[in-house]
């Protein structure tokens, strides 16, 4: 295969001046990869002094021109920077095998972005027998690749450029110097094709595995793609489960060229380009028809020129746009972002709403005891009224009620029944069911990442739940005594001592110490009877209302110590890590795009350009 090359080459040197108006071009036709490389080192000389073009003597024009670097606009630099932001985010809570991806995106886009903007590379490839290496000696205008019967013909990837510069792209590719050509001078056509750099691949299906893995690796760096198939090989599984299903959103950088028409009658080639339209529809490929951007689906011979000056001339007008590398970096971010959907997106509307966060501060509140101690700092303060208001009889009665019965039988007096739940038991179950809550509808990443973070902050929770409540004290222990208590305590002992002075005047008329008279102590010893009651229930209607408050700012307190406890805790690490996700959600939505999101959900994309108008009249052809 080499022979024959160099065979090429010395018939091509032949002729040393094809064109008389430019007697130098002919004489560099083969030089390409040193040229480039000069200028290359020369456009790095100027990047490292700040992109002054001054020093080192004056330069072509063309050399001055803005390089790809740092020209990435408008969205697709927008895409690309969320990208990043995205994938730095990332990095602690979605695998790395999720993210490859999109680092292998970021690490092509500022490969290529160093590399000429000038030049659109665009490889050629097909299956054996589908005649992509005539094709591409039809577009060169001379027998560049290697054409015949034997099977591998292609061997390695064979790059022709029509302009200079281009060495580092093909670098990038790794083409060998010795497999570099530039076609022959052609003179308008040529003008026409200036940066393009064309590449003919090995065939797809070919026995020797490192052909195809090599069509494999081209395949992901090129800017766009010539199909070639032929009217036997067109619906092969392997070209559309293997190549053109994957690379469905990479449409309107690819070429669906049918070859060999020549074969066929003109009815016969119209039935199978129809077939083929069908099947790439069917891939999920959409189509460049009715002003619509997609692939370009065309026939041709390679072997007669039938439909070669068409494509032809689609393909520079496709290389002068200079889109082909930002429109296929785009169609990459869209590839990224359909792939990391499932670690960012997902059904439902995650977060913590009031009311998880109330139930969460409620179990928390049971834990500790909030209500018992309130309830328990209600029946000590009505206890404690009871016994400075109340008659001395009726104290002693209750304390013998006490004595006989082991205990109060007063159910209000009671102390609450022992839950079964441990305080342990409750503070874990809050944490857990407050976990759930936060992490249902997220991504199983960043649901992971949630209940992760809650449950490093429920460690040492009880403990610091009961560190709190000692803390804060038993509400209980000594209740404040309003004002009045000594009044009402005075005017108890004063009803009681009626009733004393009472009885006494009454034994001492029945013994004759004192004068008879019946009513007057009596009526004393009534009003005491009856009084020391009525001041006693007078003070514990007056004491139910502050006791009610007393025990229920007690519950306050502890509640919202132990809300304060768990929400350091646990609701704000969950709180950062949702945070975190909404952050991240936005930079994917970011990355996703308008356009990249209708294709993730199944919608129809929109939109009409200049290449999209250009290949939909190639169907009428």
């Amino acid at each position: 295969m080499a022979d024959g090359r160099d065979h090429d080459r010395d018939r091509a040197l032949d002729h040393p001046n094809p064109d008389p108006q430019n007697p130098d071009r002919d004489r560099e036709r083969w030089d390409d990869g040193l040229i480039a490389r000069r200028a290359s080192e020369r456009a790095a000389a100027v990047v490292a002094v700040g992109g002054d073009t001054r020093p080192g003597g004056d330069q072509p024009e063309e050399d001055t021109l803005p390089p790809l670097g740092g020209s990435y606009g408008g969205p697709l630099r927008t895409r690309l920077d969320a990208l990043h932001e995205l994938v730095g985010l990332s990095r602690t809570r979605v695998e790395s095998e999720a993210l490859a991806e999109a680092g292998r995106v970021l690490d092509e886009a500022a490969a290529r972005q160093r590399l000429s903007s000038r030049h659109t590379v665009i490889a050629i490839a097909g299956a054996t027998g589908s005649g992509k290496s005539t094709l591409f000696n039809a577009l060169a205008g001379v027998p560049v690749s290697e054409t015949g019967l034997r099977r591998p013909t292609t061997s390695a990837p064979i790059a022709l450029s029509w302009s200079e510069g281009a060495a580092g792209l093909l670098d990038r590719l790794a083409v060998p110097s010795r497999l570099r050509r530039r076609p022959l001078a052609g003179g308008a056509a040529d003008t026409e094709l200036q940066g393009l750099v064309l590449i003919d691949l090995p065939d797809h299906d070919s026995a020797v595995t490192a052909h195809r893995d090599q069509v494999d690796r081209v395949l992901g760096l090129v800017d766009a793609v010539i199909w070639v198939v032929d009217p036997e090989k067109y619906a092969d599984a392997a070209l559309h489960e293997r190549y053109l299903r994957p690379l469905a959103g990479h449409a309107e950088v690819t070429f669906v060229v049918l070859n060999q028409i020549d074969r066929l009658g003109t009815e016969a080639a119209d039935l199978v380009l129809d077939d083929l339209r069908r099947l790439l529809d069917e891939d999920g490929m959409a189509l460049g028809e009715h002003g619509e951007p997609g692939a370009t689906v065309l026939s041709v011979s390679a072997l007669t020129g039938e439909g070669v000056p068409e494509l032809r001339e689609m393909v520079a007008g496709f290389v002068q746009e200079r889109t082909a590398p930002e429109r296929r970096l785009a169609a990459d971010v869209d590839a990224a972002a359909a792939r990391l959907r499932p670690a960012y997106l997902a059904d439902g509307r995650p977060g913590l709403d009031e009311r998880a966060r109330d139930a969460f501060t409620d179990r928390l509140a049971a834990a500790v005891g909030a209500q018992a101690a309130g309830e328990a700092a209600e029946r000590v303060w009505r206890r404690g009224a009871i016994r400075a208001c109340g008659t001395p009889w009726l104290r002693l009665y209750r304390w013998y009620e006490r004595l006989r019965a082991h205990g109060s039988t007063d159910p209000r007096l009671t102390s609450p029944v022992e839950e079964e739940l441990t305080a342990r038991q409750r503070v874990e179950q809050a944490v857990r069911a407050v976990a759930d809550e936060a992490s249902r509808g997220l991504p199983a990443p960043w649901a992971q990442a949630v209940r992760e973070a809650a449950t490093r902050g429920a460690e040492g929770l009880p403990e610091a739940l009961d560190e709190l409540t000692v803390s804060i004290g038993d509400p209980a222990a000594r209740p404040p005594r309003p004002a009045w208590w000594p009044a009402a305590v005075l005017a108890q002992v004063v009803m009681t001592f009626l009733q004393i002075f009472g009885a006494v005047w009454l034994v001492g008329q029945i013994v004759g110490v004192v004068e008879p008279g019946l009513l007057p102590p009596v009526l004393v010893m009534l009003g005491g009877i009856v009084g020391g009651p009525l001041v006693e229930w007078a003070c514990e209607g007056a004491v139910k209302g502050p006791a009610r408050r007393y025990g229920q700012e007690a519950e306050r307190r502890l509640r919202e110590a132990a809300a304060a406890c768990g929400r350091a805790r646990v609701l704000d690490p969950v709180a950062a890590e949702l945070m975190r996700y909404r952050e991240v959600r936005e930079q994917y939505a970011t990355v996703a795009g308008s356009r990249a999101s209708a294709r993730i959900v199944g919608g129809l994309r929109s939109g009409t350009s200049r290449l999209g108008a250009t290949r939909a009249g190639v169907r009428g052809r």
